[in-house]
């Protein structure tokens, strides 16, 4: 069976609109994967340089989620043509058909629905056009306002991974979350 075409409707909200990394996105990105405060949230364990971030861009909208099995997406605001976010699919799984999900808002653009629609538009792509059965993410427990994001966007607590996260203050649960397809 041949998917239907990716087209807009999964990629432009009323809010924000999903595309690949461009080579002007380079200092943004560069800005996010080096902010040390961020790295607890996810697996960086190092600095990226802009050789690194640059190659990746290169590559980025080329490469195949089958291969590469991941896909990230900058998240611009449709109102001020702002880059505001990225967002992941990494660990994508074609034979048991689910994929982890990671979203960055940048600090200055918090709480104004930019996540929760970001989520629900790549959450219609992997399941309507990627035909995944799952999404997951894995979140801190402390983060309430990362699990509250998740919530509203369906996603459901299905278990709690004990000392899952290592931190400046010790070791952290970190809540699974979970979407079926519908």
């Amino acid at each position: 069976m041949t998917p239907p075409p990716a087209t807009a409707q999964w990629l432009d909200g009323h809010l924000v609109h999903l595309r690949a990394p461009e080579p002007e996105d380079l200092d943004t990105l560069y800005a996010w994967e080096n902010d040390a405060a961020l790295w607890e949230q996810s697996a960086t364990l190092a600095p990226y340089s802009r050789y690194a971030l640059r190659e990746y861009i290169a590559t980025a909208s080329t490469a195949d989620l089958y291969t590469s099995r991941q896909l990230r997406l900058m998240i611009d605001c449709k109102a001020t043509g702002r880059t505001v976010g990225i967002i992941d699919l990494y660990d994508f799984d074609p034979l048991h058909l689910h994929a982890g999900l990671g979203i960055l808002i940048d600090a200055g653009h918090r709480r104004r629905g930019f996540g929760r629609e970001a989520i629900h538009l790549i959450a219609a792509y992997a399941f309507s056009f990627l035909h995944l059965h799952l999404l997951y993410a894995h979140v801190a427990v402390h983060n309430a306002a990362s699990l509250r994001l998740f919530a509203a966007a369906g996603f459901r607590r299905c278990g709690i991974l004990p000392d899952w996260l290592r931190t400046p203050r010790g070791f952290a649960d970190a809540a699974l979350l979970a979407r079926l397809s519908p």
